[in-house]
């Protein structure tokens, strides 16, 4: 090897190109993971608790953090380096998926919990409803009685 191969400069120039490259990459990786906006927006299911179910799966996120931990840990060092020449553009990109990513997780805990209240709130709907039907047999009952008192 010659000695102008191993110019630090130009090493350094090859590592913040490979560095900004693994952030790429993590990012590109964290997007492909993110649900398709088609399988959160249309669900297949029979009843209210199937529609939330499909959702809440919908709302997976896969190794999202995972890629987009990488990527932050590429972009902090590279960053702390001064190895970006311009790392606007890629920290927007990683604020971006992680806006994303917080909005999923928020979402899928609301699901959650809806979809853990659904059957509660139809059990108690329906021990309403046979409440009611006792009372009108019982009214009814008592109407009788009083007519024949009379």
């Amino acid at each position: 090897m010659s000695q102008s191969s191993l110019d630090d400069d130009e090493l350094f120039g090859e590592a913040a190109e490979e560095m900004r490259a693994d952030v790429e990459e993590h990012l590109d990786a964290a997007r492909e993971q993110l649900p398709a906006a088609d399988d959160v927006w249309t669900v297949d299911a029979d009843n209210t608790l199937g529609v939330l179910n499909a959702l809440r799966s919908a709302l997976d996120t896969g190794d999202v953090e995972e890629h987009l931990r990488d990527a932050k840990k590429a972009f902090v060092v590279g960053e702390r380096a001064d190895a970006f020449e311009d790392a606007d553009d890629l920290e927007a990109e990683i604020e971006a998926v992680e806006g994303v990513l917080g909005d999923l997780e928020t979402a899928r805990e609301q699901v959650g919990e809806l979809a853990s209240t659904i059957p509660e709130l139809r059990s108690a709907l329906e021990d309403a409803h046979e409440g009611g039907e006792d009372d009108e047999e019982s009214t009814d009952e008592d109407a009788e009685g009083e007519e024949d008192e009379a």
